[in-house]
């Protein structure tokens, strides 16, 4: 099971990150054999979400937050590689334009949730305004503590208008974070991913992982439950997060496949009441 491979945070749940070694790899995985399971795991997500997309019932979130090289592009681009673009949205969140900080913090967020048969990507996402503007002090500390209140209130909304919610914190340590800033570089085909912001939050390293422990805590529920992946193997990350991701998505297979077989009924039936009529020519 995905929640094998890592770890499911959920109402109540208080998150202290030295508990949870980002170099974990569960005793059943055998590395030699996580490229085959990566194949099938991306083969059976690309049906999965040819059904999300027909049966157009649910949509699905799924939140990337990590420290910088955690490997939130590098997820979206291994996870997702078998899945038809034309159903699948990701959305990245730099710092707010004029327009969006003109308005409420999850102004911009919402507005690109994923609609109904869509597998939406939050490369970071609403978390940002309690973990950034809280670190730097960009809005005080009244104003960034009630807004765990409001992105549970966000979630449920989601929730319940049939969004499948899961939040994935991509967990690496100081040190796997020096080497591979040290390997961007040192890597000539690496240096284009070089920005002077990801060496001067480094500084900040332990006041992220606080930040990031209370939105863990305050904001896992049973509905957008948050997993914290072991993400200094990379090889690992991906088959945690894809193996979570395609178990979750299983549960609703038969709903979505009994939704399109209804469909289809729905559909024959009109066409006989049509020939029946003779408003249509049979093939």
């Amino acid at each position: 099971m995905g929640e094998d491979l890592l770890w499911k945070i959920t109402k109540g749940d208080k998150v202290d990150l030295k508990k949870y070694d980002p170099a974990y790899v569960a005793p059943s995985i055998k590395r030699e054999e996580v490229d085959m399971q990566l194949a099938r795991l991306g083969a059976e997500l690309g049906e999965l979400q040819e059904l999300l997309a027909a049966a157009r019932h649910h949509s699905i979130l799924m939140v990337l937050q990590g420290m910088d090289t955690s490997g939130k592009d590098g997820t979206i681009s291994h996870v997702f590689a078998q899945v038809n673009p034309q159903a699948c949205k990701v959305n990245a969140f730099k710092i707010p334009t004029p327009e969006e900080a003109a308005h409420d913090f999850l102004w911009r967020v919402h507005k690109v949730t994923p609609e109904k048969g869509v597998l939406g990507i939050f490369n970071r996402s609403h978390y940002e305004d309690v973990l950034v503007v809280r670190v730097h002090n960009l809005v005080s500390e009244d104003v960034w503590s009630r807004r765990y209140k409001d992105i549970n209130h966000f979630e449920k909304l989601l929730t319940e208008n049939n969004t499948i919610v899961l939040k994935f914190f991509l967990h690496i340590s100081q040190e796997e974070q020096t080497e591979r800033l040290r390997a961007r570089i040192n890597e000539k085909d690496k240096a284009w991913k070089i920005s002077t912001s990801d060496f001067s939050e480094r500084k900040y390293w332990d006041e992220y992982q606080k930040a990031y422990e209370d939105a863990l805590s305050k904001c896992g529920t049973d509905d957008a439950p948050w997993y914290i992946v072991p993400a200094n193997h990379k090889w690992y990350r991906n088959l945690a997060i894809a193996q979570t991701l395609v178990e979750t998505m299983r549960t609703y297979k038969d709903d979505w496949k009994a939704e399109l077989e209804a469909r289809g009924r729905n559909e024959l039936e009109s066409l006989q009441q049509l020939r029946a009529r003779k408003e249509v020519t049979d093939l």
